[in-house]
Formats: C-alpha cells, sequence, structure tokens
C-alpha cells in the first residue's frame, strides 16, 4: 500500500494567532493578560435573563440561515436610526457566527483566483489568510505615521485592474484610528471609476471617543452600493464568546454572501439572536452610552500610566492603547511582549504581528476593557520598568 504523502499546507505562513499564543503565555506565567480583546465584565444582566427566557421557551433548534427575523429588523431599524440608511432586512442583512465568520464569507464571495486584495497596515489578521484560501494576492498598504490615516497617494499607486476588494477598519484595530466622513467622501471619488468592491469592518462602531461619530460605509451611497458592512454584538455587549456578528450588504452582493455561508456555519445559535433582537429594541440607551463607558477606562489607564516610561498614543475609539516602549528596551515588539510577560507579569500584544512589515516604532497594544482594580495591578507592574 502507498504511503500517505505529507500534506502541503494551504495556509503555510499561518501559525497559532497571537492571542492565543499570548494568552497561553499569561495563563502559564499567571500575568495580567491585557493582551487579548475581550472584556473582563459581563453581558447586562437583562440580557442574559431574555437568552434564559428563550432557552427555557424551547428556542433551542436551528434558526433561519440569514438569521432570526426579530433580529434582522431590529438591525434595520437601528442602522436607520443612528446612520439615517436604510437596509432591507430580507434580503440585505445576514446574522453570522462572529464578525470574523462575515469577514471570512465576504471575501469567498467575491475574490477569486489572481485577484488582488488591499488591507491597510496594521490589519486585524483574519484577513490574509482568508484572502489566501480564494486564491487572492494581498496587498499590504501602511496607513500613515503617526496618527494612523490612510495615505491616499500609497492607496491610489496600488489600485490595479487586479484589484477586487479593499478593506476598511473603523473604528482601527489595533491603533483606536478611526476613518471620517470626509475620508469616505474621498475613497468614494478614489474607487469610482473602478470595480473595486469594499469590506467595512466595523465592530467598535460603538466605542468611540471625544465626541466623534461613527461614520459608516452605508452612510456613504456611493459606497453602500459596493460594500459589505460587518459588525458584532461582541464588542457591544460585553458578549465576545456568544460570537454573534453581521453582514450588511445590497441585494447582488448579500446573495453571493449567503451562498458562502449557509456552508460555513449554515446558522447562528438562535437563543442569542432572539434575546439581542429584544435588547436592542429595549435598551438603546446600552449601546449609546458605550463611549462614556469606555472613555473613562481609557483615560483611568492612561493616568494610572503617566508615571511609567511608556509613551502612549492617542486613542480615538476601540478599547485599546498603543503604547512606545523605546525608552525601556531595544527588543523587537514579540521578544519585548514575552519578557514583559514572562519577568514582569502583564501580557500585551506585539504590533508588528499586525503588519507585513514592522513598524518603525516599537509598539505594543494593551486592551483597557478591564476591571479598575485589573487595571490598576497591571499599572502599578508596568511602572515599575
Amino acid at each position: 500500500m502507498p504511503a500517505v504523502k505529507p500534506l502541503v499546507s494551504k495556509l503555510p505562513s499561518a501559525g497559532t494567532t497571537i492571542f492565543t499564543v499570548m494568552t497561553k503565555l499569561a495563563e502559564e506565567h499567571h500575568a495580567i493578560n491585557l493582551g487579548q480583546g475581550f472584556p473582563e465584565f459581563q453581558p447586562p444582566l437583562r440580557l442574559q435573563e431574555l437568552v434564559d427566557q428563550y432557552i427555557r421557551m424551547g428556542r433551542n433548534q436551528y434558526a433561519p440561515m440569514i438569521g432570526t427575523q426579530s433580529l434582522r429588523r431590529a438591525i434595520a431599524a437601528k442602522t436607520e436610526a443612528l446612520h439615517k440608511a436604510r437596509v432591507d432586512p430580507d434580503s440585505e442583512i445576514t446574522i453570522t457566527s462572529g464578525a470574523t465568520e462575515a469577514i471570512f464569507c465576504a471575501i469567498q464571495a467575491v475574490v477569486r483566483r489572481g485577484d488582488d486584495v488591499i488591507v491597510l497596515d496594521p490589519c486585524y489578521d483574519s484577513y490574509e489568510p482568508s484572502i489566501t484560501l480564494a486564491g487572492g494576492r494581498t496587498v499590504h498598504v501602511p496607513l500613515r505615521a503617526p496618527d494612523f490615516a490612510i495615505d491616499w497617494q500609497r492607496l491610489a499607486d496600488n489600485l490595479t485592474a487586479k484589484t477586487r476588494l479593499l478593506i476598511i477598519n473603523s473604528r482601527h484595530n489595533p491603533t483606536g484610528a478611526l476613518v471620517s466622513s470626509a475620508d469616505l467622501t474621498q475613497l468614494a471619488a478614489l474607487l469610482r471609476s473602478t470595480e473595486c468592491l469594499v469590506l467595512s469592518d466595523e465592530v467598535y462602531e460603538h466605542v468611540v471617543f471625544d465626541g466623534a461619530l461613527h461614520a459608516s460605509v452605508l452612510t456613504n451611497a456611493e459606497l453602500a452600493e459596493r460594500s459589505f458592512a460587518i459588525s458584532s454584538f461582541g464588542k457591544t455587549y460585553h458578549a465576545t464568546g456568544w460570537k454573534v456578528g453581521y453582514c450588511m450588504a445590497p441585494k447582488a452582493l448579500t446573495d453571493e454572501f449567503r451562498r458562502v455561508h449557509q456552508y460555513v456555519t449554515f446558522a447562528t445559535t438562535t437563543p442569542m439572536q432572539l434575546a439581542i433582537a429584544d435588547y436592542l429594541i429595549e435598551a438603546p440607551e446600552h449601546y449609546l452610552g458605550l463611549p462614556e463607558f469606555y472613555r473613562e477606562k481609557r483615560d483611568y489607564f492612561a493616568g494610572l500610566l503617566r508615571e511609567s516610561r511608556f509613551e502612549l498614543l492617542p486613542v480615538r475609539g476601540t478599547y485599546f492603547q498603543l503604547a512606545s516602549y523605546a525608552a525601556i528596551s531595544d527588543l523587537s515588539d514579540i521578544e519585548f511582549a514575552r519578557w514583559l510577560t514572562i519577568e514582569h507579569g502583564v501580557a500585551t500584544i506585539p504590533v508588528s504581528v499586525f503588519c507585513e512589515n514592522a513598524p518603525r516604532e516599537p509598539l505594543i497594544r494593551f486592551c483597557f476593557a478591564r476591571e479598575p482594580q485589573t487595571l490598576a495591578a497591571a499599572a502599578a507592574k508596568l511602572r515599575a520598568l
């Protein structure tokens, strides 16, 4: 019998994600985990009660493949109220098992072998593997230092007839930068003569600071016609483990999206969908209050580190704080993150893992979605460096 040939990986350069690696390292060394981006606090009690209610009512079988009607309608109502954008709940909204699934399905739906997909570095680590599996080529365009704004000239220079998709992310992980309405207008003009589609990762849409407003691609009529807008309830309701996300797109794009989605997860957990639908309508004050909720945590954490040797970069959104450690060490950011975890008991994320080429500045990312006592304990260790 012939021997089985060794497998040739379809993702040879992909290892275990940095988030898993650093969380495991934190557990092994009993370090405070300010690395992986999950909130330390629990979902609202009323939302938990609604989930329990639907489980006890027996709503535990498959939801419709496109998502429960109640949740799709609640999302459409919220989108119109916040963004003055009308999205058809039946033909333009699909519920997914988290935003990561939505991103994967959108890429698989439209990217073909030989297509180029532009990502803006630093970029979230799930983008490129999905592009590779679709047969596409990832084109990395760095954001402009030091404010991580779009470098319009570099973006224009990399747009070609082969560019099938551009991925943008606002509020931006890991930098906290944002895309403004003016940026969307400029992007629409840049793409007007192209066939390039847009994937807009908007999972931190409600975590925005200092009076800024979230500018969704859905608010720009030109971009809305060519865009997937993807969001998630995990960040909004402190429930990342529930994995409930959604994709909004024009019918033609949604039709292709659903062709993929039905064979990836088919349907997302039913009682969570029903509960979130009720809570979206019942308690809009929760998501409307998130900017102030997280601003307080941002400012508290920054105050704790004021006397440290870290240089904190401005944070305009998300629950992440970038920091330069140039005054502390000349280690690479990956080595520094390991050293900080093992020797000083605070886990973080190195920024270079989000980039094709390491950023010029030695940067790490802290997650401040933690209870005050956790942030205080971590900051005490960081000030001692």
